[in-house]
């Protein structure tokens, strides 16, 4: 076997041993074609045809030489995969050549052969390519919105025949900020790196890897004037935010065969800017009351048993829940049926009813719908976890097979080509379930046909939202979607549609449409809640979300949250868990999580009462017990204060720039933020802090504990024992949000 994939796998940030890299050659650069091969194959050869657009063509033969296999991310010899990649990578090795410098103005035919060890040839198809150039052409870009482009700026990367990419520069003045492109982790203030739009899963440390689940090509630039610009496209782009050039943003990106790239450019206040930001990407839908009330999840509160404990634990502790998150309630199949249910497999595919179920009274969950009414009664919601994806490891059986049978015969999977034409269903190429099949949400049909099956769960057991976990698994620019166009301008925006679908269910249900996502694009802001999504509990992690929820409020995502203090891995200590439940009470979800431990003890649940039995220290226990209270009383401030922002585009939970643009102390200050109109927050991010500095913008502000009064414009030292996050009201603050505070310090 000889395998050569020219883009790839699709990983968005690695090179695979059988692609060509780049995928795009360069005229007058090298570029590198690779092969796996079976462990029988002794040597490997390439034959390179040139075909110019005028004149006579020529013939290479280069020998490709061993090295190391890597596909998608991972190096499989002497590297890090589990042992089962480890033995395909000893029965599959890598192979690649350099090509000499290439030229423009033909085409490039290649193909592969392999002799084995008994002397047999195998060949492959032959593959084709055109080196690119970057030319200038001004024509390229269109702006809207009062121009910006750097003159002579607009270049094109161009194979002779379809333009591959724009690039184009605007200024960027001294003293100017730039901040936004959705979810951001590792900083606020992006000035001096270079980042891209590409939706990605990267499981943990999404600071220190720069990688984000919830990217956007949009930002504001502060300091100066007071703009922002928006690149009007779904395919990935690249930004140097003065990286290169202290005195220009350079920005490359993918495009259609010869369109022109659309870029939006705003003026006004941080607030304005996101306002014309919105008027394109659609604004959030309000959310009831209640999404302000405690999420509380565990990946091992998998049986009916187990979360009614967990809600009973709850009320016997004091802390009041507003939702409960199951993600482990399915058969881990369909992911549309509780598990241990007994039902008729629908050989067509078609939905099932609650009245279509039985519930074994052994079983993990023996009356879903007596445990959603007995949720209610207790006024607390119910969310159940989905996956976008038909798993198809272990080998499909029951009602997943017909349902995999059924998404091919109704035409909803998204589909790739087949090396010898045409097309096939889409096999899921990331880590988290390989080779699964996935519909196509961002098609109406396909979106209804994979929604109806999950319509007896909201009508007939009473669901109140869905956790819409993953959405990052289309990878490859050439995957093909139902409306025709293929991955390199569909795989962002699945994100943005995968909510919506199930939003449009639970609307059609006459419910509210609360999904809580990871993943996004520009777009998403019309479409539930968001957590920041996996992360360890450490301290970095802490830091890295708190800009993760600031980055993705200044572009628009109102209800957005955090596992508190993490979910993965050994528990957070009891420091690390008070001071991010602190600063949880002031963000718009609050909500804990815990990974599955195989039910190993002790337990790794992220609840109070755990976190203090197994840290020892019972102040874990009294202070979420407070601070749980006080978000209680704060439901009405946060309702009140959601309303405003939907109404004037001012972020719920927003970074001080966008009160105090001018202020260029807000960029030196430590992370803080304002929450609704009144509220200055400044949690606690280092350990074993107990005293710190907080920065006042102008204005009179009002220690919420003590009532003292401080004048702004100037950093001020305040006590900050554990007990107690520094929280400020402006001076003017009604009377009633003082009051949140009483007797509560």
């Amino acid at each position: 076997m000889l395998r050569h994939r020219p883009e790839g796998s699709g990983h968005p940030y690695s090179v695979d041993t059988e692609q060509r890299s780049p995928a795009t050659p360069l005229a007058g650069e090298r570029a590198l074609l690779g092969v796996r091969a079976d462990a029988g194959v002794v040597t490997v050869a390439a034959t390179l045809q040139w075909h110019p657009d005028d004149g006579a063509s020529t013939s290479t033969e280069l020998t490709l030489e061993r090295v190391a296999t890597t596909s998608r991310g991972k190096v499989t010899d002497g590297g890090h995969l589990a042992s089962a990649a480890a033995r395909l990578a000893r029965a599959a090795g890598g192979w690649q050549a350099e090509t000499p410098p290439l030229q423009s103005g033909g085409r490039y035919r290649y193909r592969f052969t392999g002799t084995h060890e008994d002397g047999r040839e195998e060949r492959t198809r032959w593959f084709e390519f055109r080196a690119a150039r970057w030319e200038s052409a001004s024509d390229a870009v269109d702006e809207i919105g009062i121009g910006r482009v750097v003159p002579g700026s607009v270049r094109v990367l161009r194979d002779g025949a379809r333009n591959h990419r724009v690039r184009f520069a605007l200024p960027l003045a001294p003293g100017e900020h730039v901040a936004g492109f959705g979810e951001r982790y590792d900083a606020i203030d992006q000035r001096g790196t270079t980042l891209d739009s590409m939706v990605f899963e990267q499981y943990k440390s999404q600071g220190a890897e720069r990688k984000t689940y919830l990217p956007m090509p949009f930002a504001h630039v502060i300091g100066g004037a007071g703009w922002g610009f928006h690149v009007d496209t779904s395919r990935r782009v690249w930004f140097d935010l003065g990286a290169s050039n202290a005195e220009e943003i350079v920005i490359e990106a993918e495009v259609g065969d010869d369109e022109a790239l659309r870029v939006r450019l705003f003026d006004g206040t941080p607030t304005e800017v996101l306002g014309a930001f919105l008027d394109v990407a659609g604004r959030a839908q309000e959310l009831p009351g209640w999404v302000f009330r405690l999420w509380a999840s565990g990946n091992e509160w998998n049986t009916q048993a187990e979360v009614m404990r967990q809600m009973d634990l709850h009320a016997l502790h004091g802390i009041p829940v507003g939702s409960v998150v199951i993600e482990a309630w399915s058969d881990e199949s369909t992911f549309t049926a509780f598990r241990d249910a007994e039902y008729e497999v629908h050989s067509d595919g078609a939905p099932h009813r609650l009245a279509d179920f039985t519930f074994p009274a052994e079983g993990a969950w023996p009356d879903p719908k007596a445990m959603t009414d007995e949720l209610h009664a207790r006024d607390i919601k119910l969310h159940l976890w989905q996956i976008p994806l038909l798993k198809m490891r272990p080998h499909p059986h029951g009602q997943l097979k017909a349902d995999a049978e059924a998404a091919i015969r109704e035409d909803v999977l998204i589909r790739e080509p087949k090396p010898g034409g045409g097309t096939r269903p889409y096999r899921n190429r990331g880590w988290w379930f390989p080779l699964a099949l996935m519909p196509d949400l961002t098609d109406e049909r396909a979106a209804a046909w994979w929604t109806e099956k999950r319509r007896y769960l909201v009508e007939e057991v009473g669901v109140d939202g869905f956790k819409t976990d993953g959405g990052e698994h289309a990878w490859g620019r050439e995957l093909v979607y139902l409306d025709g166009r293929r991955g390199d301008e569909k795989n962002n925006t699945f994100p943005v549609a995968y909510p919506k679908a199930y939003g449009d269910l639970l609307r059609s249900a006459g419910k509210a449409p609360v999904t809580f996502s990871r993943a996004g694009f520009t777009g998403s802001q019309a479409h539930g809640a968001f957590w920041a999504g996996d992360e360890n509990s450490t301290w970095d992690a802490f830091r890295w979300s708190m800009n993760a929820g600031l980055t993705a409020a200044a572009s628009g995502i109102v209800y957005w949250g955090w596992d508190i203090a993490g979910f993965s891995g050994e528990i957070p200590s009891a420091e690390l868990y008070i001071r991010a439940l602190q600063a949880s009470t002031f963000v718009p979800i609050m909500q804990y999580h815990s990974e599955f431990n195989h039910h190993r003890a002790p337990s790794r649940d992220r609840t109070p009462w755990n976190i203090a039995e197994r840290r020892g220290d019972e102040r874990v226990l009294d202070l979420s017990r407070r601070f749980v209270a006080l978000r209680e009383a704060l439901v009405p401030y946060l309702e009140r204060s959601a309303r405003e922002t939907i109404a004037t585009d001012r972020p719920l939970m927003r970074p001080l720039f966008f009160d105090w643009p001018a202020d260029p102390a807000v960029w030196t200050a430590p992370t803080q933020w304002m929450l609704g109109a009144d509220l200055l927050v400044a949690p606690v991010l280092e350990e074993g802090a107990t005293r710190g500095l907080v920065y006042l913008p102008e204005g009179e502000w009002i220690d919420v504990w003590t009532g003292e009064r401080l004048a702004g414009g100037r950093s001020v030292e305040v006590d900050a024992p554990i007990e107690r996050i520094p929280v400020f009201a402006r001076g003017d603050a009604a009377p009633e949000v003082l009051a949140l505070f009483t007797d509560r310090g």
